[in-house]
């Protein structure tokens, strides 16, 4: 055991400065002769210990070596989850041969008999616009109320560490696709190339170098003119720059989490986080994000004209419910569109549906299945030329609050309430603040126009014109008193 510096350095000035015996030195330190005589001239030092030096081990015997080896080599041949622990080997040994020793030395032994290498990765450096790593990441959001799982697309320049996060309901491959030309765009160019692991979005056989690109990634990276590039499986070290990102968005912007009122909000909140981390200094870089993000705006392969379209597209005819079935939901469209064919357009969050080049209906994409999407402005001017419809037509029901559609049963003529139902796409939820007051269509709609009316200004200074005294001097010259 090795002695305190405190007690090396007494020996060591009493033998030099001193004629004091081994004997006497050890009486006055209160330790024994013999550590006196192993530090006397210098021969040892307390602060070095002998090669092997220490406890011993003799209770790990050859024998007990054989029995772990063969347990290790056993196990190279069974499912991982099925193989020796420490703990199941120290347990036979005692069965099987009456070990006396601890589970500690055991474990310690099966440790270094495996012998598994600590993870050692090579040094990686990139030029200015040469990759970006991308990767999905997952994180918990409050949405609208209800607690969810949202998707992270993530993108991230090699040299300067700048980097681009959007959010998607799903890891789909036209989310894939849509991430991946939204990050161009913020970048300004397309790189060299663009790292990616072995997802089914990207890959359609195949791994690592020899991979092979879905037919609309192949088309993506055609057309943007980059080499799609993907890593050895289980490999996540081969783009440890973007798998970083992940965590580091995770930890920072969604603690706590994030309560938003829809996917629109949470992402203009993320390109914000983005454009703010251009100010950050990576540890070890002389330049900011942002400062290293400009070296590359020379160097991005131009963006083409023509925007890749990465939605999932499809010709539907609108059924005589005037609903267009799309990725196992119903979307509705304006009635007179019922029996035409439309194009649906389906990217990562939402639903658009066009009819000869122009929009005529847009949704938030919904990834449950068997579900309906009402819009009561599609359906409003059928309503009125079937009024009777109204008592049980799907499209009011499902849309219009329940309070409100509570006030429309008490409404004793069907046109009535087709007049009401008007009103409220006219006014919206401000109609619901009336409802205690009104029982008939025509009380609502005077509220509303009394509601337009503006409230008269009441000046608080009153004007008062000053008198003009000088005819009365004109009165006094004439000679007439008053």
């Amino acid at each position: 055991m090795a002695i305190a510096m405190e007690i090396y350095e007494k020996i060591r000035y009493y033998q030099a400065h001193t004629e004091y015996s081994q004997r006497k030195v050890a009486e006055l330190l209160g330790i024994s002769r013999n550590t006196v005589k192993k530090y006397w001239k210098g021969q040892a030092v307390p602060w070095e210990r002998k090669p092997g030096s220490g406890r011993r081990n003799d209770i790990i015997t050859a024998d007990v070596k054989a029995f772990i080896a063969a347990c290790i080599e056993a196990d190279r041949n069974v499912p991982r989850k099925q193989r020796h622990t420490a703990h199941r080997i120290y347990e036979r040994l005692v069965r099987e041969f009456g070990f006396e020793g601890c589970e500690a030395s055991v474990r310690r032994t099966v440790a270094e008999m495996r012998g598994t290498p600590h993870d050692v990765f090579v040094p990686l450096a990139y030029e200015a616009a040469e990759a970006l790593q991308i990767d999905w990441g997952e994180v918990t959001v409050v949405l609208s109320g209800i607690k969810q799982t949202i998707q992270l697309w993530c993108m991230r320049e090699c040299s300067s560490g700048d980097c681009f996060v959007t959010a998607f309901y799903r890891q789909n491959e036209e989310s894939f696709l849509e991430g991946i030309v939204k990050g161009l765009e913020y970048f300004g160019g397309v790189p060299q190339k663009m790292i990616f692991d072995n997802a089914r979005v990207a890959v359609k056989e195949g791994f690592g170098h020899h991979a092979k690109a879905t037919d609309k990634y192949l088309a993506l990276s055609a057309h943007y003119a980059f080499r799609p590039v993907f890593c050895n499986p289980a490999q996540g070290h081969e783009k440890g720059l973007v798998e970083g990102l992940v965590g580091l968005v995770r930890r920072n912007f969604f603690v706590p989490i994030q309560h938003i009122n829809s996917i629109e909000e949470l992402n203009a909140g993320l390109l914000e986080y983005c454009r703010n981390y251009r100010n950050h200094r990576i540890p070890g870089k002389s330049m900011t994000v942002g400062e290293m993000a400009d070296l590359c705006a020379d160097r991005w392969i131009p963006l083409p004209p023509y925007r890749f379209d990465t939605s999932n597209t499809t010709q539907v005819q609108v059924d005589d419910f005037s609903l267009v079935r799309f990725d196992h939901n119903k979307y509705s469209v304006p009635y007179h569109f019922s029996g035409k064919t439309v194009t649906v357009k389906g990217s990562g969050n939402q639903v658009r549906i066009l009819y000869r080049g122009d929009t005529i209906a847009e949704y938030d994409r919904n990834y449950r299945h068997n579900q309906t999407h009402y819009r009561l402005e599609h359906y409003i001017g059928l309503i009125e030329k079937r009024p009777r419809s109204v008592y049980h037509a799907a499209p009011v029901k499902e849309t219009v609050p329940k309070e409100f559609f509570s006030f429309l049963m008490k409404l004793q003529d069907p046109k009535e309430i087709v007049k009401a139902l008007r009103l409220y796409l006219e006014e919206g939820d401000v109609l619901l603040q009336y409802l205690p007051y009104v029982n008939t269509y025509e009380a609502l709609y005077a509220c509303t126009c009394k509601a337009a009316i503006p409230s008269a200004s009441i000046s608080s200074e009153i004007h008062i014109p000053m008198p003009n005294l000088q005819r009365y001097n004109a009165l006094l010259r004439g000679g007439e008193v008053l």
